[in-house]
């Protein structure tokens, strides 16, 4: 199969009515390599860079109330620094490149997804996409 690993898809095809932030950046935990009081910081297998994490919402109106809410998962040496807040906006519109897929069974047996990027920025203004003030996100 000539697909193996992470599956690039573009920010748009992954959050077409955009995405807020609704939590703070954190690093992820290595449960593998952390023990009692020692907290060790996972990392990603291709690059090896450190693996951050924030909560955003899916400004999709048709996403479920209970599926709205998605973490993503930011490969960066150092952790990322959010937009800044909006003005007049309760949540931080933002948007990710170097976006990918990993499509995974979770413990449900359903398909789910995880959700990783290389950057986290402001949205884009003044392109293509009108009305759009924010990125989607899917589940990690």
């Amino acid at each position: 199969m000539a697909l193996q690993g992470p599956i690039p898809v573009s920010f748009d095809m992954v959050f077409p009515h955009g995405c807020y932030l609704v939590g703070e950046v954190e690093a992820v935990k290595d449960f593998d390599a952390s023990t009692n009081g020692r907290f060790v910081q996972a990392r990603d297998k291709q690059s090896g860079e450190l693996i951050w994490q924030i909560a955003v919402m899916d400004a999709d109106p048709q996403v479920k109330p209970a599926q709205k809410t998605v973490a993503v998962k930011i490969i960066a040496p150092v952790q990322p620094v959010p937009p800044a807040p909006v003005a007049g906006l309760p949540f931080t519109p933002v948007e990710f490149d170097g976006v990918t897929v990993t499509p995974y069974v979770n413990g449900n047996g359903r398909l789910a997804y995880s959700i990783r990027v290389r950057e986290m920025r402001p949205p884009r203004t003044g392109g293509a996409k009108s009305g759009h003030a924010g990125g989607k996100e899917a589940a990690a």
